[in-house]
């Protein structure tokens, strides 16, 4: 069977709908990242909050608090890598029993579509769960980093290294946090895609849904009202 001959198992309606959910990940992490200075996003608020924590840890002579912050973060990577893990073997495990699966899919769908279109659809599911994957690992390595340079912070004000290293700190804080929202966010359209295995308009609807919860989360929340009050 050529590549052509497989691609005329998907209706032009499945390549729309496929092509809706790859540009709404896009769109939805850069805009997330990159929005307007006058409506920031709340990843984007986080991002002074830690700035600032990394300040006023330099300031500390006792920094077991800061560690404790930083041991919680990367269990919650690890956690999450784990998790995709696991995720990323049931579904090369269901890839290798495709017929059945596809049995089974068939059967709750109402369709016939043959085994291949199952794994092709499974294999988007993959590319995200896999994405989440390395984007967990690389935040929690990233964490473990920024441990490190916490620790080799100098105690004394007065020191030059202690401002540089505290900088440090911060910026490789908020490039370990941002993989780890792009891997929360990988999440959220890794189970936007199993919806495609219930048809097309599924997963447009599906990508509909899942950019709605991810814009109100992050532009609409009430977290996000909160980190925006200011002190009076």
């Amino acid at each position: 069977m050529t590549w052509i001959d497989r691609l005329s198992l998907f209706s032009t309606y499945d390549f729309i709908a496929l092509g809706c959910l790859m540009l709404a990940w896009s769109f939805t992490g850069y805009i997330i990242e990159n929005a307007p200075k006058h409506r920031p996003s709340t990843t984007q608020i986080m991002v002074r909050y830690r700035r600032d924590w990394m300040v006023f840890m330099a300031e500390r002579d006792n920094r077991i608090f800061d560690s404790q912050i930083m041991n919680g973060l990367r269990q919650g990577t690890s956690f999450f890598a784990s998790a995709t893990m696991i995720s990323i073997g049931g579904l090369v495990a269901m890839l290798g029993n495709a017929d059945r699966f596809a049995g089974i899919a068939n059967e709750l769908t109402l369709a016939k579509d043959p085994h291949l279109v199952w794994e092709i659809k499974l294999f988007v599911v993959l590319f995200f769960v896999t994405n989440a994957f390395l984007k967990f690992v690389w935040s929690h390595r990233l964490f473990g980093y920024c441990a490190i340079i916490i620790a080799a912070v100098p105690n004394d004000q007065s020191d030059p290294l202690a401002d540089h290293r505290a900088y440090q700190a911060g910026e490789i804080n908020i490039t370990a946090a941002r993989s780890y929202n792009r891997g929360l966010r990988s999440v959220y359209f890794a189970i936007c895609a199993l919806s495609w295995l219930a048809g097309d308009w599924a997963l447009i609807l599906g990508t509909i849904i899942t950019v709605a919860v991810l814009w109100r989360r992050e532009f609409l929340s009430a977290s996000r009202t909160v980190l925006l009050k200011q002190p009076r």
